[in-house]
């Protein structure tokens, strides 16, 4: 019997429904909700603790390793040209292009209203033509799950360390450890803690920067919260792939908290050329806005406010939960007088 199988069994008895486990053999992996609905992400994890009784105690011996290199792959959040929630029938548009008709209850009223008018400014490009990224920012989460770079995974008994190829963008994950700000602020990636349950490791996320499901999708609110459920899988060919179970959570952003799963697969081509991860330095191409709300060089020398200065401009200016942290003063989202 399997690790995983052993943990499974035991659950059956006590509840069938809290099962996260995909089967294996399923080609794309089917969204597990959780046994039931929570009011917040505190709520689910602190259920799911109590349930598995604090988990399993690794030693850095025993805790799962899902050495190499991964990359995404197949989610059904944000795909690239496949399905997604926030559009009507899921047809989300090929690529990070324009079109695509906005479902409307998922999102809260506002930001629902705000994703609207995202998509509508994307009509002139047919793209986003602002991201943060052009100005060298970290991903973040929850975009940090889909941005498609290289990933390393480093887990020990204390702490697992996620890196992302892109803008040094890494994640720790405090094992069995409770949550602490000690800034007193928010982060692009939050603070997030989690245990293991054998081979599963639960992972909570909190006091995150509003930020984005992806480049072309709705925002999220500086109240965005969220459990991750992440199990690496042997597919019947023998390949590996890590299933990721979420549930999403944001009082201002959501209209209740949203399901999905997310994969990571071994990045082959970047393994067999031997590909190391190295610092993200882009210094070389800070981009601004420009006064058409696109992005530019900012040449040496020049002090224009910076898009990271601001969150989402292309948003409606009085959006809630668009300030880095709840109770900070908002910044000027509706104009750029302050670029004259």
């Amino acid at each position: 019997m399997t690790s995983t199988t052993k943990v499974l069994a035991a659950c059956v008895g006590l509840l069938a429904s809290t099962m996260f486990t995909v089967p294996v053999s399923a080609q794309t992996p089917e969204v597990v909700p959780p046994p039931r609905q929570f009011a917040s992400s505190t709520e689910h994890y602190e259920y799911l603790y109590n349930l598995y009784d604090g988990g399993t105690r690794h030693t850095d011996e025993s805790v799962p390793k899902w050495e190499g290199l991964w990359e995404p792959s197949y989610n059904n959040i944000a795909l690239r040209g496949g399905v997604s929630p926030f559009f009507v029938g899921g047809e989300a548009p090929p690529g990070l292009r324009a079109g695509g008709e906005v479902a409307e209850g998922i999102l809260s009223p506002e930001y629902e209203e705000a994703f609207r008018q995202r998509r509508e400014n994307m009509l002139q490009y047919n793209e986003q033509p602002y991201d943060r990224l052009t100005t060298c920012e970290p991903a973040g989460m929850p975009r940090w799950l889909l941005e498609p770079y290289v990933r390393e995974f480093v887990n020990t008994a204390h702490q697992s360390w996620w890196l992302n190829d892109l803008a040094n963008d890494t994640r720790r994950i405090y094992i069995n450890q409770e949550h602490m700000n000690i800034d007193g602020s928010h982060s692009p990636n939050g603070d997030s803690v989690g245990f293991w349950v054998d081979d599963m490791l639960i992972v909570n996320t909190v006091d995150v920067w509003p930020m984005d499901y992806f480049r072309g999708y709705p925002p999220t609110s500086n109240m965005f919260e969220a459990v991750e459920i992440w199990q690496e899988h042997i597919l019947p060919n023998g390949t590996r792939r890590i299933d990721v179970q979420v549930t999403f959570y944001d009082e201002l952003g959501l209209a209740e908290p949203l399901n999905g799963v997310y994969t990571f697969i071994p990045a082959t081509a970047q393994q067999q050329a031997g590909y190391r991860i190295r610092h993200w330095d882009c210094d070389s191409n800070v981009q601004v806005r420009s006064e058409d709300a696109t992005t530019t060089i900012r040449l040496p020398g020049e002090t224009e406010l910076s898009w990271h200065e601001m969150r989402n401009p292309d948003l409606p200016a009085d959006l809630p939960g668009q300030t880095r942290t709840p109770g900070e003063l908002d910044y000027d989202f509706g104009g750029f007088d302050e670029l004259e």
